[in-house]
């Protein structure tokens, strides 16, 4: 079975990016949040969140 990466509906804060990649990786959403921040906080984090909420799909 192949894996997709989807936005997701349930584990969703704002875009459901975080969420839906945190389901994609088997992991905690907060895991994958708080490296998100760390990221933005470092690098361009917050252009890439909203480029990833435009190209990844929502979850059906």
């Amino acid at each position: 079975m192949e894996k997709r990466l989807y936005r997701s509906r349930s584990q969703r804060m704002l875009g459901g990016v975080c969420g839906g990649l945190a389901e994609y990786l088997n992991t905690d959403p907060t895991v994958i949040r708080l490296l998100w921040v760390l990221f933005a906080l470092g690098m361009g984090g917050v252009i890439a969140y909203l480029i990833a909420w435009v190209i990844v799909p929502e979850e059906a």
